[in-house]
């Protein structure tokens, strides 16, 4: 198994892609503490890992507050003796509003969720992986921080902010065995797309069109992404570092 005994914190772990990371990274061998604002889901994808035969742990964690942050990594040293990989996969997606359609209060949500938060939980976790000169930082971004067109300029824009910061903690920590990769997923399958399916979104003319071309190409699904995951917290990318790791099916090269 790839990932035998390392411990995996997942964050936004109750369904959709966390969930899905959070099963295969369990299959491969490593025990994953789970957070998530959804309780009912978290403690049910948790049970069912366990129920499969994994080794999972859980707690209800806003990573939009110092607190939980902090709580979450603490008690998943306490239950496990220490952190090997994080994954910041935690986020928002917005309506696709244009900038003169934005709040402040909404542009700050977005990026408390997709940014500040990443920027606390790792925060938090690299000083684990320092003392032990070790440790693996994936975050989730978007194919919207490679492209414009999916997502809303404070989505965009925060998932840009991803990027960026992925390959700077990259760089920074590159002496001390830390390696820091991000995924772009392309359009999954997964409740972060409702406003999209549903129509619930700006009525500005542009979005309406591109939501009529992203129709047209096949939808992945979560797992897709955690195949993707599995080989980054793994061995197998031990000479990967800094990456911007597109998962799409194709999307981006004919969107």
């Amino acid at each position: 198994m790839k990932l035998q005994s390392k411990v995996a914190v997942i964050t936004g772990a109750a369904r959709g892609i966390g969930k899905a990371i959070a099963e295969h990274y369990a299959k491969e061998g490593a025990k994953v503490f789970l957070s998530d604002i959804l309780e009912t889901d978290l403690e049910a994808t948790g049970q069912s890992i366990v129920n499969n035969g994994g080794v999972a742990k859980w707690c209800i964690a806003d990573v939009t507050k110092q607190a939980d942050v902090e709580n979450m990594i603490d008690t998943a040293v306490k239950e496990f003796g220490t952190v090997d990989i994080l994954v910041n996969n935690a986020g928002i997606m917005d309506l696709y509003e244009p900038p003169h359609e934005l709040s402040d209060e909404f542009w700050q949500q977005i990026f408390d969720v997709n940014v500040t938060a990443l920027m606390r939980t790792m925060r938090k976790t690299v000083p684990i992986f320092l003392d032990k000169s070790k440790g693996n930082i994936i975050n989730i971004a978007s194919i919207s921080g490679r492209l414009c067109g999916i997502g809303g300029t404070a989505y965009v824009g925060s998932k840009w902010a991803v990027v960026g910061m992925t390959k700077s903690a990259a760089h920074l920590y590159a002496d001390n065995n830390i390696r820091v990769n991000a995924i772009c997923p392309g359009i999954i399958e997964t409740p972060i797309l409702e406003p999209m399916l549903n129509g619930n979104m700006t009525k500005w003319p542009r979005v309406h069109n591109m939501v009529k071309d992203v129709h047209t190409v096949p939808f992945g699904q979560p797992e897709h992404i955690a195949k993707a995951a599995v080989f980054l917290a793994s061995d197998d990318s031990d000479w990967v570092n800094g990456d911007i790791m597109t998962v799409d099916g194709g999307f981006s090269a004919t969107f």
